[in-house]
């Protein structure tokens, strides 16, 4: 099994920024940069995802952030000082992509609406203190970007998903926005969706990562 690894990493102003990263056993194909709710300690399941991740052949790496006092600037450098990380491991920048689980799908949306990557994935997501609402940045998408969505069966909930489905579509690159009904926002009670989601993540970044 891949392992993974915690290091400092030293910021371009100055403050050092704690990654853990997991590394292909053969050649990279490119670079992935995992945002996720488990933010201060890397805990079991974030380890096994960036690990699966590393399977497929690319180097993962998710930067600690604290989610409870988490601001788009803060996650935005953030983000660019893990972005620099992969840069400074002969990762090309046509290459890089986020993908967030959860809260962690709000930042990627969030990043893929600030920054120009390669590809986005969100699955899952909800509001986060300190951050914009989805569908109100949706459109000013530029990177592709793919969000997966469950209801938790709730019809409002479907609604808003198809609300940003729209709002989506109307940016200048791809985008794909799947609505799983009655799935939560974890996908952790509905393991069909939870398998259909994660192949989905692997060929989005199998189309636009190459």
């Amino acid at each position: 099994m891949t392992l993974t690894t915690t290091v400092e990493h030293q910021r371009a102003d100055g403050h050092t920024l704690r990654l853990t990263f997991a590394e292909p056993d053969g050649v990279v194909r490119g670079g992935l940069v995992v945002l996720h709710e488990e933010a201060e300690e890397v805990e079991e399941g974030l380890g096994l995802l960036l690990a699966g991740l590393a399977g497929e052949g690319w180097l993962t790496v998710t930067p600690h952030l604290d989610r409870d006092n988490l601001t788009q600037q803060d996650l935005l450098e953030a983000t660019d000082a893990t972005l620099a990380w992969l840069a400074d491991r002969g990762v090309q920048a046509d290459l890089v992509g986020v993908v967030g689980f959860d809260l962690g799908g709000t930042a990627a949306l969030v990043v893929a609406s600030n920054r120009r990557l390669g590809a986005a994935v969100s699955v899952g997501g909800q509001g986060v203190t300190g951050l914009p609402v989805l569908v109100e940045i949706a459109g000013r998408l530029t990177s592709p970007w793919l969000g997966m969505y469950g209801d938790a069966g709730d019809e409002a909930g479907g609604a808003e998903v198809e609300q940003l489905r729209d709002a989506a579509a109307t940016a200048n690159v791809a985008t794909n926005v799947v609505h799983y009904p009655g799935a939560n926002h974890r996908f952790d009670a509905d393991p069909a969706a939870a398998a259909e989601a994660w192949q989905r993540t692997l060929n989005w970044f199998d189309a636009h990562l190459r």
